[in-house]
């Protein structure tokens, strides 16, 4: 697949998707940045806000098998891993795959199950594989997280451990939409009664997993040449050394910054990273593995300040 087919099939993608989501287009390019780089996605917003829908008419538009999991308190690991259950009639331990054992995996609310719980994704979301009983079980190559979490209510929620935010590509924050928006969103869905689906507004498969294959192959191929390495280093090397940070990003911050740079620019039909790849991305890829420092909480000051304030002051490859 070329750079100009990659360019196509995003455009596909963003059309069918822009059926049923109106707005939110910044939220979807990030989907088809992390799907073509094969990152997973956390999405953040209040309420009502279509998080759990747009992941839906995403995974609608992917000829990949699909599944979801509601978090809930009561939510085990092996609830989502699965299990090796014992058969009376066969006298054998018989393997029951859970839920993780698909391609692009909804984590609704995953916030509001325990640490524990929350657990039982860092290797599928690290490695694309599941240990049960000390057996491996390989994932998907096309493996991909989607979680939805509500930063408003305190109550019966575990914020996610650091560990878990890093496994991450993208944390977006997805906001209310403009007056104009929530007008046609209004005249839209107001005529329509029950739970949508993307069925309902004719959402159809554009990629084939072999396509996708073909296309993360592609975006490999993209060019990031050392200056532009340099770059994101000394940006993400400038997270750990201000002082607004009490602890910056990890290298693994870094490559997972190329890695979308890399697919950003496959989308936009070029075959090497620019500069502004980078600043494009930084903080989608930085706001959840930085945490602020006692006096900049104080101060009131936000990650996504701080960061933009990094990219300006980090000088960038001509």
């Amino acid at each position: 697949m070329n750079l100009a087919e990659i360019n196509a099939l995003g455009d596909r993608i963003r059309a069918e998707m822009a059926k049923a989501i109106i707005g939110q287009d910044e939220i979807v390019d990030h989907l088809l940045i992390a799907l073509f780089s094969n990152g997973h996605v956390l999405l953040e917003g209040p309420p009502g806000t279509a998080k759990t829908f747009m992941a839906q008419c995403f995974a609608a538009c992917l000829s990949l098998d699909y599944g979801r999991i509601q978090f809930t308190p009561d939510l085990m690991p092996g609830d989502i891993v699965g299990s090796n259950l014992f058969n009376f009639q066969t006298s054998q331990f018989t393997l029951t795959r859970g839920p993780i054992f698909t391609d692009l995996l909804l984590a609704d609310e995953i916030n509001r199950t325990p640490p524990k719980t929350q657990a039982a994704l860092l290797e599928a979301m690290q490695e694309r594989s599941v240990t049960l009983d000390g057996t491996r079980h390989a994932l998907s190559s096309h493996f991909m997280v989607v979680a939805t979490q509500n930063p408003i209510e305190q109550q019966g929620v575990y914020p996610l451990p650091e560990a878990q935010l890093d496994r991450f590509l993208f944390k977006l924050l997805v906001g209310y939409p403009d007056a104009d928006e929530e007008a046609r969103i209004v005249a839209e869905y107001g005529k329509r009664s029950g739970a949508q689906r993307p069925a309902a507004f004719a959402i159809q498969p554009q990629v084939t997993p072999d396509e996708l294959s073909a296309a993360r192959a592609a975006v490999n191929e993209v060019k990031l040449v050392d200056e532009v390495v340099a770059y994101i280093v000394r940006l993400v090397r400038a997270t750990r050394e201000t002082a607004d940070f009490e602890s910056g990003a990890s290298p693994r911050a870094a490559i997972m910054l190329a890695n979308a740079a890399r697919a950003r620019a496959a989308l936009q039909g070029r075959d090497y990273v620019i500069p502004d790849d980078v600043k494009q991305l930084a903080a989608s890829v930085l706001r959840h593995r930085t945490l602020l420092s006692p006096a900049a909480e104080i101060e009131g000051r936000r990650v996504e300040t701080i960061v933009a304030d990094l990219v300006e002051r980090t000088e960038a490859p001509r």
